[in-house]
């Protein structure tokens, strides 16, 4: 089965812009069955990320699944994780603009801002609680896929419009050398 682009919502459908609902039994087999199918695509579609809103479930769940790519060559490796119910805590003052893509925009890259570092609680998919402190790439990840949760995209955080540019443009010009 490929992942086709009907499969994650778009920029600009409604549930993009929804705030998700928390998930109240996490040991279900419905949202057990969505975790699942979460894991599925992020990794046919070769996303670092995917949260549930992206495919059409308003719910606070996402996956991050860090590894390196054509896009992020120096992205740390790290087995996909389901969060669920997420929250940030405490967030560093320190921002760093970095690039961005996005499953729900595809062949657009924003030079975004993000907190360097974020302490965090969230559930796993076995509903054990987790308390982490994440930094760098890892951060950029939680922050973006949460954006999600919030109704808001990468777009939606660039400071100007000339911080947005074509995905080829980006390979051409700004994309790491591998």
């Amino acid at each position: 089965m490929s992942t086709k682009t009907t499969d994650i919502a778009q920029l600009g459908h409604p549930i993009l812009k929804e705030h998700a609902k928390a998930v109240k039994d996490i040991r279900s087999t419905q949202c057990q069955d969505l975790i699942s199918e979460m894991m599925n695509i992020v990794e046919q579609a070769g996303g670092v990320g995917i949260a549930a809103p992206q495919i059409f479930k308003s719910v606070r769940i996402f996956i991050m699944c860090s590894k390196p790519n054509a896009r992020y060559p120096d992205a740390p490796l790290m087995q996909p994780t389901a969060i669920i119910n997420p929250e940030v805590i405490e967030a560093s003052i320190d921002k760093e603009k970095g690039w961005e893509g996005c499953l729900s925009v595809p062949s657009i890259r924003g030079l975004v801002p993000r907190h360097k570092q974020i302490k965090v609680k969230y559930y796993d998919q076995r509903g054990q609680e987790h308390h982490a402190v994440y930094t760098d790439f890892i951060a950029r990840i939680f922050q973006h896929e949460m954006d999600h949760l919030d109704g808001l995209t990468f777009v939606d955080r660039v400071e100007s419009v000339q911080d947005l540019v074509s995905e080829s443009y980006w390979y051409e010009h700004f994309a790491p050398n591998v």
